[in-house]
């Protein structure tokens, strides 16, 4: 057992701030890779296909980012477990940025043949389990050190990474493709935002490189051997629970974010730069309703805002594609931002929720593989399936809708049957108070 008393607790305004920079640079890695699937690599990486076939091959090699974020999840758990939450954040963080790097630099169909969509495929597949560690060890760090009455705001804080990686990822692009012609960006505009990986992962390592290790790991008396063997062992419902809870998570952010580019520029004719535009617009609020979601969750339970979350995200799916179809940019912008605060309402608690599921021992891993099991249900098959749905059907694509509305039911039931894990403690000061008061 490692001696609690020789760690200084460090400033958790600073921690939060580096759990939000690494988990934002590692998303920022995740995500232009995906606005770059649903905007360039098919034609570039897939030539042969037609251009419907060729999107969807490009999607395919997105979707193996989430089939290996599980198994990120479980290799850098075991390490969390068993060695500490800081060496995860590090060692996720390099292999994310050096694997996105070399995606901007892979060289394109046209010049080595089918190697250039292999090549594309094992990089993703390293990004995916790169980012597989990430959330486990950020968010761990975060809400280990945290005080009980306000874990759910300071957890909120890598929770606030994504939308931002996501603004820089699209922002770069948008940049990109507003300044280059059609055939600047296809020929080498679309490499910059992966290069520039690079410099992120840098400042990423400065940032995280004098973090302290978290409190409760110093507390664990038992390590356990086999971290996956205990949780499949002894928490196998509640990884299922949760994978299928969070699933819908997934699912709004990219159709959103992914699907409706490719659908929206593809079908409807809606130029590049609006629909980036209107999808960086709405992940702008979404980061900004994070700490407000969270801190709901610290005064009334994590349970009941993901319960509201997923109801409301059953009830907008159809509604929010039916205005994605009119192609009018303030309509599809109001259709993205209602889903998105869906979203938020159920992943601004779940920093803290998650780990409150699982015992220390085990946290690191349980946590991960259920939160990047849900993406692999929710996020890595949503790109693909609504792609083929709204290809299916009219100029309405009622069935991505009704695809949606399915996945956010099944995240409703499996919500319903976990327990709330507020902690009692607090729940009984408040009562406690408010009984003194009246």
């Amino acid at each position: 057992m490692h001696d609690v008393r020789t760690v200084r607790a460090p400033s958790m305004l600073r921690l939060a701030a580096a759990s939000l920079a690494g988990t934002a640079i590692e998303f920022y890695d995740f995500f232009v890779y995906g606005t770059a699937a649903a905007l360039v690599l098919g034609p570039l990486f897939f030539p042969t296909f037609s251009p419907l076939a060729g999107t969807l091959a490009a999607f395919a090699t997105f979707g193996v980012g989430f089939v290996a974020r599980p198994l990120g999840s479980v290799l850098f758990g075991h390490i969390g477990d068993r060695h500490g939450r800081r060496p995860v954040l590090v060692g996720s963080l390099l292999l994310t940025g050096a694997s996105t790097v070399a995606v901007g630099c892979v060289p394109t169909y046209d010049t080595i043949g089918v190697a250039a969509p292999v090549l594309l495929l094992v990089l993703r597949f390293l990004q995916g389990l790169g980012l597989g560690g990430e959330w486990g060890g950020a968010v761990l760090l975060t809400a280990e050190h945290a005080p009980a009455d306000r874990r759910g705001l300071w957890s909120s804080f890598p929770q606030v990474g994504p939308p931002v990686g996501f603004v820089l990822a699209n922002g770069a692009v948008l940049t990109l493709s507003a300044t280059l012609t059609d055939a600047q960006f296809a020929a080498w505009g679309w490499r910059v935002p992966f290069w520039a990986a690079g410099v992120l992962a840098l400042v990423g390592l400065w940032l995280r490189s004098s973090l302290a290790e978290s409190p409760s790991f110093l507390e664990i008396d038992d390590y356990a051997r086999v971290p996956l063997a205990e949780v499949v062992r002894d928490h196998w419902r509640l990884v299922l629970l949760t994978a299928g809870a969070l699933a819908v998570g997934y699912a709004i952010f990219y159709a959103v974010t992914t699907w409706s580019l490719a659908y929206a520029t593809e079908r409807l004719g809606v130029s590049r730069t609006v629909m980036l535009t209107c999808v960086m617009a709405a992940v702008v609020m979404k980061g900004a309703l994070t700490p407000v979601a969270a801190v709901l969750g610290d005064r009334y339970g994590r349970r009941p805002l993901c319960l509201i979350g997923c109801a409301a995200a059953a009830l907008w799916m159809f509604p929010m594609v039916a205005l994605l179809a009119t192609g009018t940019p303030l309509l599809i912008f109001l259709g993205f931002l209602v889903a998105l605060v869906s979203f938020v309402t159920m992943f601004g608690v779940i920093a803290a929720y998650l780990p409150e599921l699982y015992e220390p021992r085990v946290r690191c891993t349980g946590a991960a593989v259920g939160y990047n099991l849900g993406g692999v249900v929710g996020g890595a098959l949503t790109p693909i399936v609504a792609t083929a749905l709204a290809e299916q059907g009219g100029r309405v694509p009622w069935g991505v809708g009704a695809y949606l509305t399915g996945i956010a039911l099944l995240s409703l039931g499996c919500f319903a049957l976990l327990p709330e894990t507020r902690p009692v403690r607090v729940r009984a000061a408040e009562a406690k108070a408010e009984a003194a008061a009246g």
